[in-house]
């Protein structure tokens, strides 16, 4: 009996994998207001802003840009529920639109993650070099954020 189940284990697992490409991920996102957005209506540098758009942008913002392997399940799940609970945790596309206090808890997180090398994600730096950030780098967000705190 064991072998029997052994013997069809590769086709029910190929199979599966050809079934779960019909169910796509859904990739719209809302139109974006620019009198909200966070680096339309924050004092930036370019590099400040550049650093900000290739390592924050693709997982907290309606922004996002999906890469080719976002089209493929079951990594296409895992990309989403990455963007999903990035928007959810902190959207610079909703930043205007947060209360003083919770902007500032926002930037306090930020500092916090970048601190803790928490973000970016390693597995989003893996395949999006232009997201890693050099000490430098990060220690310019950092301070950055810091000063955007009232």
């Amino acid at each position: 009996m064991k072998d029997q189940i052994l013997k069809y284990l590769p086709w029910v697992a190929l199979a599966s994998l050809v079934i779960i490409q019909f169910f796509r991920i859904d990739k719209v996102q809302p139109p974006i207001d620019s009198s909200v957005d966070f680096l339309e209506n924050t004092s930036v540098s370019e590099v400040e802003a550049s650093l900000i758009k290739n390592a924050c942008y693709d997982c907290h913002s309606h922004e996002v840009k999906y890469p080719w392997y976002a089209n493929v399940a079951p990594v296409s799940f895992w990309v989403k529920g990455h963007v999903d609970n990035g928007v959810k945790k902190f959207n610079f596309s909703e930043f205007g639109s947060y209360t003083q206090k919770k902007a500032n808890h926002k930037l306090e997180e930020c500092v916090e993650v970048l601190e803790d090398k928490r973000m970016p994600l390693k597995s989003f730096t893996w395949l999006h070099p232009e997201a890693r950030l050099s000490g430098e780098a990060r220690q310019s967000l950092i301070d950055f954020f810091n000063s955007k705190i009232k």
